[in-house]
């Protein structure tokens, strides 16, 4: 964890000075035109695809798809700052001799408000709400009898209170939460009583039936560091960095849940556009498994830290 933090701080300072002319010089104010409603909306199809015939070299046919919405409506005054979006994912990957399985799943819901004192602070008190979770049952393929997740399960909820600074509050964004509710959710029986992503689990007698069943809500209060950057890099290439850092106060305070996306944007015309993105976690609650010595049982084997690339090519439409 220490590598990856000093490789975010110092990614996070190269954004955040490289185009000081438009972010940290000082700049005539703009004249206020009244309070501001902005919505836009986004729809993306993603499609790769390999095919092969008599190709000595050997090859699978294969073939990914991954659909996105996004929808944003924000409202901005002389005072008062409110961002909202939603963005649900879904991608599937079908490949010669295997089954139909899912490589991307979302549902994601945002809320900010920003309030300043007065038009020159670059200073809000704001609150924040987060929340995510998934459409359909996750597996550990190619098992697919026992699913490792399912819609609510997890389930994750950030709701808190701070200040944010942002001088171009919608291109910058350095937010600090002293005090910030995280909940997890897992409306699932058979997951809840095993434990998963760091609830209680089910208390069990001596021949494995359950006596208490397992929590199916964690809840957790901590602080909230989190940092959000846009640029265009050149024209037609644009990058969003966003780090977010939380630490329960109760339960191991000091020990780092991280969230940190990288997403650069290619634009090809006004439809097409390809898209390179990163996207790395570490949450201490969600623990891997190995397998035992004993056959078919499986050891704790702690917190690892999850990475996923995406890379794509496809149309975007707005709405």
């Amino acid at each position: 964890m220490k590598y990856i933090l000093l490789i975010l701080v110092c990614l996070s300072f190269n954004f955040s000075h490289a185009q000081p002319d438009t972010l940290f010089i000082k700049e005539k104010i703009p004249k206020y035109t009244g309070p501001q409603w902005t919505q836009k909306n986004k729809a993306s199809f993603d499609l790769s695809e390999v095919a092969f015939v008599n190709w000595n070299s050997g090859g699978s046919n294969s073939i990914s798809g991954l659909l996105g919405v996004k929808s944003k409506l924000n409202y901005k005054d002389k005072y008062f700052n409110w961002k909202n979006n939603v963005e649900v994912r879904y991608g599937v990957n079908k490949q010669e001799s295997r089954e139909l399985r899912k490589t991307d799943d979302l549902i994601e819901i945002n809320s900010n408000m920003g309030f300043k004192p007065d038009s020159l602070s670059n200073w809000f008190y704001s609150a924040r709400l987060n929340f995510r979770t998934q459409l359909t049952n996750g597996y550990n393929y190619p098992n697919k009898d026992t699913p490792i997740s399912r819609l609510l399960a997890p389930g994750y909820l950030f709701f808190g209170g701070g200040m944010e600074y942002g001088k171009n509050i919608d291109r910058l964004s350095f937010y600090f939460s002293p005090l910030t509710l995280k909940a997890t959710f897992v409306l699932d029986e058979d997951l809840a009583n095993a434990g998963s992503f760091g609830v209680a689990p089910a208390v069990l007698d001596t021949n494995g039936n359950v006596i208490i069943p397992g929590e199916k809500i964690r809840t957790e209060v901590g602080v909230l560091v989190t940092n959000s950057y846009e640029m265009e890099l050149a024209e037609n290439i644009n990058v969003k960095n966003q780090v977010s850092l939380y630490s329960d106060y109760v339960n191991n305070f000091g020990n780092l849940d991280l969230d940190w996306r990288l997403d650069f944007d290619f634009k090809v015309n006004s439809f097409v556009r390809a898209t390179l993105g990163s996207h790395l976690r570490y949450d201490d609650d969600v623990k891997t498994i190995k397998p035992s010595e004993i056959e078919g049982e499986f050891d704790e084997a702690g917190a690892k830290v999850q990475w996923k690339q995406f890379l794509g090519v496809g149309v975007a439409v707005d709405f």
